[in-house]
């Protein structure tokens, strides 16, 4: 009898774990997206339902009430440098990302907490900050729940959500100039000066266009057959309204980059040259 109950229960264990090792598809995959912003980056984690014909918003995912933002585990944020958000300074770190949506705007929630998987589990004192943020309707459905990043700007990132036909969009911002100009100032004490990558943050941020064009002469001095660094020359001085002296580095550009065989600086050049006539 011994024997026969041994032998069951062996192939009763054999069975399981046979049964444990299927593998099917996910329901909701997961995704991690890493972005780069200012001078580090964002990285999210966050999962991804589907509608699969359901109502979505007011219906499977109330208003009102908090959200994951996402399906099975909790969606977090991890910023390498300190950001803004809501007004409100968020240090480097990782976080939940946690909504309350509505049918004309949400509430983005920045929480310590990240593990928050049902509205339960919330604790309000741990928000590190609240924002309101307005609702845009899409003209057609989005199938899969979709977190991206867009309107990449110097300073300034949207954090966008979509589904169904519901779209909202984070602004997160981060002091960049400060840290920038900090940097300039300490590097053009050196050495080994950053002439061509300061003057185009100069020009790309509306700043002194004058000293932009001088420290462009300067990094011609040290690349004078830099194509790329002629015509940046040629774009500041054209900024500048100095279209002659626009004309003369655009035209050096142009030949330079004839002699390289780089079609895009070609083609730069002929729509510059074309703007200074």
């Amino acid at each position: 009898m011994k024997k026969i109950i041994l032998l069951l229960l062996t192939s009763a264990s054999i069975y399981f774990a046979g049964a444990q090792s299927l593998k099917t598809p996910a329901s909701s995959t997961t995704q991690t997206i890493k972005q780069e912003f200012g001078l580090g980056g964002i990285e999210l984690s966050y999962a991804r339902p589907n509608m699969k014909g359901r109502a979505i918003f007011g219906d499977l995912v109330p208003f009102g009430a908090i959200w994951r933002t996402g399906a099975n585990s909790a969606t977090t944020l991890t910023f390498s440098d300190d950001v803004i958000i809501g007004g409100t300074n968020v240090p480097a770190g990782k976080y939940g990302l946690l909504t309350m949506p509505g049918a004309a705007e949400w509430t983005v929630i920045i929480t310590k907490q990240l593990d928050v998987t049902s509205p339960s589990a919330y604790k309000k004192e741990m928000d590190v900050v609240r924002t309101v943020v307005p609702v845009q309707n899409l003209p057609f459905p989005i199938e899969t729940f979709t977190v991206m990043f867009n309107n990449v700007r110097t300073n300034e990132i949207d954090l966008v959500l979509l589904w169904d036909q519901t779209t909202v969009a984070l602004p997160i911002k981060q002091d960049i100039d400060s840290k920038v100009m900090a940097q300039i100032d300490n590097l053009m004490n050196k050495d080994n000066k950053p002439y061509f990558n300061a003057a185009m943050y100069y020009m790309d941020n509306g700043k002194d266009l004058a000293k932009a064009t001088a420290w462009l002469d300067k990094a011609v001095e040290q690349t004078p057959t830099a194509y790329w660094v002629w015509y940046q020359k040629a774009r500041c001085l054209s900024m500048l309204k100095k279209n002659a002296e626009a004309k003369t580095a655009s035209l050096k550009s142009l030949e330079l980059a004839k002699t390289a065989k780089n079609p895009d600086y070609v083609t730069l050049n002929e729509k510059l040259l074309a703007g200074l006539k």
